[in-house]
């Protein structure tokens, strides 16, 4: 009897480990800004259809750059008058709306704070991506959750760097001093990925499925299956 347990111990092993084996890659190029809150929206439901999708698929994240305001000042401007400037009168009907999603996502939609240039957001971003694309994803969600939910401003080298301590990010500091650093490579990912796109989030799935928007997490489902055929 022990023997027989024993035996399917170590069938049930390989059956996993072959089904691991067996597990096909989905990579999924974003191409996203710092301060689009479609974008945090979208990022959080890819999250929980790759979670419900890890038995079957191996998962590889890389973002990229997109600029929605690239005159926008290193300095800063008052967040909630740009958006007044903006939108006019129909930016409290688009507060209503993004108050409403995000709370969906258990979080508070903060209009507080400054707005402004994204470009040392996104160095930093490539720079992560250096050091692994998990550790690139967890910094998107903390540059993200700093500037949407705690009215952080997403040009403060501050924040930048208190994001980079929290997913383990080393020599950040060093990195963004020298404004040069990852400058061309940043340019070069925009001509690459986001030069032929309109608006973020967007999503490229194994450079075929592609997809725009703050989609729901069935949206990603049916894509990971499209992609994987």
């Amino acid at each position: 009897m022990a023997w027989k347990l024993r035996v399917n111990q170590i069938q049930l092993v390989r059956s996993m480990a072959d089904s691991a084996a067996g597990k096909k890659l989905i990579r999924v190029d974003v191409s996203s800004d710092t301060i689009c809150p479609w974008c945090l929206v979208g990022k959080r439901n890819l999250d929980k259809a790759i979670a419900a999708s890890t038995d079957r698929f191996d998962f590889e994240i890389r973002w990229h750059p997109f600029f929605l305001n690239p005159a926008a000042p290193k300095e800063g401007m008052n967040k909630l008058q740009f958006y007044k400037d903006k939108f006019g009168p129909q930016l409290d009907g688009v507060v209503a709306r993004m108050t409403e999603v995000f709370r969906g996502l258990g979080l508070n939609y903060n209009l507080s704070g400054l707005t402004g240039n994204t470009l040392d957001s996104h160095r930093l971003i490539y720079y992560a991506g250096k050091q692994g694309s998990d550790k690139q994803h967890n910094l998107v969600e903390e540059l993200f959750l700093g500037y949407f939910t705690q009215a952080k401003y997403i040009g403060d080298r501050e924040f930048l760097l208190e994001c980079a301590q929290k997913v383990g990010l080393e020599g950040a500091a060093e990195f963004l001093d020298d404004p040069n650093n990852g400058l061309q490579e940043v340019m070069e990912e925009l001509n690459n990925y986001s030069s032929n796109i309109n608006g973020v989030p967007y999503y490229v799935l194994n450079g075929k499925v592609k997809l725009s928007g703050g989609q729901p997490p069935e949206a990603f489902l049916r894509a990971f299956d499209a992609a994987s055929n």
